[in-house]
């Protein structure tokens, strides 16, 4: 029987240095990780690298084999610079293929769009014993070899890729969470914070500073895998903070 208390992981790589110059913003982090918390899975670690083949191997090796789950976005397109293919073909020590389900998706989608050319053809390559993550905004799929999902790196298909993958991935409990928010220092209520969090087991709490209006506030992000204890916690969490002349406001500032 599966343990209900494991905490299945995931890292994400993403690759181009369109990310690194600043030239594009990614937006795949955040989309990644709440579908993940949904899944029962915590993306836990996050590497940007460039469009380079060492680079793209070293990450892949090093994050696949500490977490459960890898994912990478950018670098699968029709170009020469698109090269994540083929470093993740060189990490696995696989060759790479021209996938047949893969170019048949292609060819009929590109039958009435000036049909396969050699380079979306580029767009079926594929690590050998690759399966496909359907792509339903555009005819070239994603990839999916072991614990290791290829995907596109523009965001709404990527969220198409993830919307296809939904309830497929094993994990444990989604992690819910709450948020509250007062206008005080988080300095000023370190150990309340820490204290809070030790007295409710299972739940983690993140202190989110700002500065707006001219006054210095923070919101509390509670988080657990048990409804229950959440609301315990946001419930003593709340408390304490009234108790010491912060008024809370529920959902953030």
């Amino acid at each position: 029987m599966a343990d209900p208390t494991r905490i299945w992981t995931a890292a994400l790589i993403v690759i181009g240095d369109e990310i690194l110059s600043g030239r594009t913003q990614d937006k795949n982090v955040s989309q990644i990780a709440t579908w993940l918390n949904v899944q029962g899975i915590r993306l836990r670690e996050v590497r940007v690298v460039a469009d380079e083949p060492d680079a793209i191997v070293e990450a892949v090796n090093t994050l696949r084999a500490r977490n459960d789950y890898l994912f990478t976005t950018g670098g699968i397109g029709p170009t020469h610079d698109d090269i994540t293919v083929d470093a993740i073909a060189a990490a696995l020590g696989v060759e790479v293929e021209i996938h047949a389900e893969a170019r048949a998706m292609l060819s009929g989608y590109y039958e009435t769009r000036g049909g396969l050319t050699e380079a979306r053809l580029r767009m079926a390559r594929a690590p050998a014993g690759s399966s496909l993550i359907e792509n339903r905004m555009s005819g070239a799929p994603g990839l999916r070899h072991g614990n290791i999902f290829i995907m596109a790196g523009v965001p709404h298909i990527t969220a198409g890729m993830l919307d296809s993958l939904t309830g497929k991935l094993e994990g444990g409990l989604p992690v819910l969470s709450a948020t509250i928010g007062c206008w005080v220092a988080e300095s000023e209520i370190a150990d309340l914070l820490g204290a809070t969090e030790r007295a409710h087991e299972g739940c983690q709490i993140g202190s989110y500073p700002f500065f707006r209006e001219g006054k210095t506030g923070a919101n509390f992000v509670i988080r657990s895998v048990d409804a229950a204890v959440l609301d315990r916690c946001v419930a003593d969490l709340s408390a304490a903070l009234e108790r010491g002349g912060w008024p809370v406001v529920a959902g953030g500032i």
